[in-house]
């Protein structure tokens, strides 16, 4: 008997895949929102990192021109201390910087002077150097030399103790002696590093919060200015779905020119189909009714000639209603907006009605369809192609119809039609579906049923196929428009 719901496992042929999800159903690089929020977002984490560099980079070199100005002090003091001895040698008086006489305290000086080799050649150093030497960096004497009198710093690695350096060196010339000494100082960076360290710790966890922040706001902006989009998306959507007959809505001065031109094609659409099915109409009257009346006079009449016009009128009018019908279905199927025709409805007035032609056999037809499926399309179409397939199912079935409809994926249905007859054989199962094919020529039938049905699916876009069905006879299966719900 009819029904609404069918059990799991009572239908293996539905196999009604479920629609895709998430990023299934999505193209990225095609999303106005995305990319968007892609290019603010790149901009973001770019500026993000540029200011977090310079920001750190500044406070690492401020840092260091402060240890800097102490080791220049540094050096003016073990300058002020020197004095050249008679025989033209530097001695170094007294140091007030008590930390240059404590042992590796991190606080260094050092003298030397150029020899001849052109290298550098040790004469003084503090006490907290314990007998050690300061690293020399690499081509220091010609930058000393360009730069005589200024101070050339840089920084080292290995200090007395392992710990890193910041190094001054300044070339100078001394009273009473002809060959300039190079004053170095030295002093431990350890804290400085630590310091930049932690400033960049702190910096890069701003730069973070702010850049979270900035693209949350980036993303709301976004979703709250292409607001309108979305709600003239939906309103389309509704229109597709047969919910509304015209973009409804209120929208910017941006958005509106374009919701009118959408309601404007919808109307120019609905006109034409309209023109469309009232031209389809007259022709159909203007045709139908000199063949009725060929028929009729000829019908009264007997012989030869008689015969041909009876032959040859019927194949008219089988061909006038055969393009009639395919004209009359590519224009629903082409205007297609604002049409929903519950299939549940439509298969529970078919059964009922081809139960009752088939009440002498006993055949029973029975249908599964959610409730909320609706196909996308006129009800006159849908009620012909399940009409056709179902009355020719319970003529050739012994007494069962079986028939399951369901969604397949966004925008399509599959519909399966099964019976317990003979069926076809699959070496004529595409003959089948050609005009005017009879499988059976004892049956009464014209031959257009299946041809009809899959000129009707087709005009829609969709596909039939027929198969074997387990219950022993034939199965077509119908791949259709559907509405989204």
């Amino acid at each position: 008997m009819p029904g609404q719901t069918a059990p799991a496992d009572d239908h293996p042929d539905r196999s009604i895949a479920s629609r895709p999800t998430g990023w299934d159903q999505v193209r990225p690089n095609r999303s106005l929102t995305r990319r968007l929020i892609w290019l603010a977002a790149g901009w973001i984490l770019l500026a993000l990192v540029v200011t977090g560099i310079v920001l750190t980079s500044v406070f690492q070199e401020s840092a260091l021109r402060r240890l800097g100005s102490t080791l220049s002090d540094t050096i003016d003091e073990v300058v002020v201390a020197s004095t050249i001895t008679p025989e033209g040698h530097v001695f170094i008086g007294s140091i007030r910087d008590a930390r240059t006489e404590r042992l590796l305290s991190g606080k260094y000086w050092m003298v030397a002077e150029p020899t001849a080799e052109g290298d550098l050649e040790i004469i003084a150093r503090s006490e907290s150097l314990a007998e050690l030497d300061l690293a020399i960096d690499e081509g220091l004497e010609q930058r000393l030399v360009r730069a005589l009198g200024q101070t050339v710093s840089y920084s080292a690695e290995d200090g007395p103790k392992g710990e890193p350096l910041r190094i001054a060196a300044s070339m100078k010339t001394l009273p009473g002696r002809t060959t300039p000494v190079v004053f170095f100082a030295a002093i431990d960076r350890s804290d400085v590093d630590a310091d930049t360290r932690q400033f960049a710790t702190v910096t890069w966890l701003a730069m973070l919060l702010l850049g979270v922040g900035l693209v949350t706001a980036v993303f709301i902006q976004v979703r709250v200015g292409l607001r309108p989009l979305f709600d003239l998306r939906r309103a389309i959507a509704d229109v597709h779905n047969g919910r509304a007959n015209r973009a409804e809505g209120e929208y910017p001065r941006e958005i509106q020119p374009l919701a009118d031109q959408v309601n404007r094609l919808l109307e120019h659409n609905q006109e034409t189909v309209e023109r469309q099915r009232t031209h389809v109409g007259n022709l159909a009257h203007a045709l139908k009714t000199p063949l009725a009346v060929m028929l009729a006079e000829a019908g009264t009449q007997e012989g030869q000639l008689p015969d041909i016009v009876r032959r040859q009128a019927q194949v008219m009018r089988d061909q006038v209603e055969h393009h009639l019908r395919r004209a009359r279905a590519a224009a629903r199927a082409s205007h297609g907006l604002g049409e929903r025709t519950p299939v549940g409805d439509v298969l529970d007035e078919l059964a009922v009605m081809i139960e009752r032609v088939f009440e002498e056999k006993g055949v029973e037809i029975d249908w599964r369809a959610p409730d909320e499926l609706a196909f996308r399309g006129e009800r006159q179409d849908l009620q012909e192609i399940f009409g056709n397939l179902i009355e020719n199912a319970g003529k050739w079935s012994r007494r069962r119809v079986r028939v399951s409809a369901g969604p397949a994926m966004p925008g399509q249905m599959i519909a399966v039609v099964e019976d317990d007859g003979p069926g076809i054989p699959e070496d004529q199962r595409d003959t089948a579906l050609k005009r005017g094919t009879r499988m059976d020529e004892d049956t009464p039938g014209t031959g257009l049923g299946l041809s009809i049905v899959d000129e009707l699916v087709r005009a829609y876009g969709g596909r039939v196929t027929l198969g074997a069905s387990d219950l022993g006879g034939l199965k077509v299966v119908l791949e259709l428009p559907s509405v989204d719900t």
